[in-house]
């Protein structure tokens, strides 16, 4: 008993996760503030991200069952810290440009980054969501649906949706964020890879035969 208080009182990473994307929707209201909203460039930016956040912790709310299942590792200060200064932080840089950015956002610009923004969310909420419903039901491997396209294919959707920010920020620097992301779902999907071909007998098999449109993310 004592032993199962300890670990439910721990930090879990999915709660630092949180904690980085409130820390990030406080960075972008201290922007507007500081910097002003000079026109329809910081206001597609505004909504963009902070509407992301908000989702990001509305959907926990929404679907309880995936508290319990995505990030439920418990962290550790330091890991804690790495996590607000990456995700909290750092996945704001495109804001912080977007709102020192002079020039007006161009058609082009917004008629690039919204439907990014719209598929990629679709794309990374859609797949979510079959996968928490296919483990609900005791599915083994997830390959019908939306995960037909591809074995990774909810980060697909998330790298479009941060590829929404670079542009809307109009700044190459913002592109650091999804280029960073990229490596890291590229180390993740490796990792990824040989969890489960330890646990699933015939996934070799499965990745000779699932030719994906999406190359990038198998």
């Amino acid at each position: 008993m004592q032993t199962s208080t300890t670990q439910s009182s721990q930090f879990t990473q999915l709660q630092a996760i949180n904690l980085a994307k409130m820390i990030t929707i406080l960075l972008l209201g201290s922007f507007a503030i500081a910097f002003g909203v000079s026109g329809m460039r910081q206001v597609i930016y505004l909504c963009l991200h902070i509407g992301y956040c908000v989702w990001w912790l509305l959907e926990q709310w929404l679907y309880p069952e995936r508290r319990r299942v995505i990030f439920n590792e418990p962290i550790n200060i330091v890991g804690i810290l790495f996590t607000v200064l990456f995700v909290g932080i750092f996945y704001a840089l495109p804001g912080f440009l977007a709102f020192t950015n002079p020039e007006a956002i161009s058609l082009g610009a917004v008629a690039i980054s919204l439907p990014l923004y719209f598929f990629g969310s679709l794309i990374n909420t859609s797949a979510d969501v079959q996968k928490l419903t296919a483990k609900q039901q005791g599915v083994g491997l997830v390959r019908d649906g939306i995960w037909r396209f591809a074995r990774h294919i909810n980060y697909f959707g998330d790298l479009l949706r941060y590829l929404s920010f670079s542009i809307v920020a109009g700044s190459v620097w913002a592109y650091l964020v999804p280029a960073t992301i990229a490596v890291f779902y590229w180390q993740r999907i490796q990792a990824r890879e040989r969890s489960m071909l330890e646990k699933y007998e015939n996934y070799s098999d499965y990745q000779q035969t699932s030719k994906r449109l999406i190359p990038l993310i198998w």
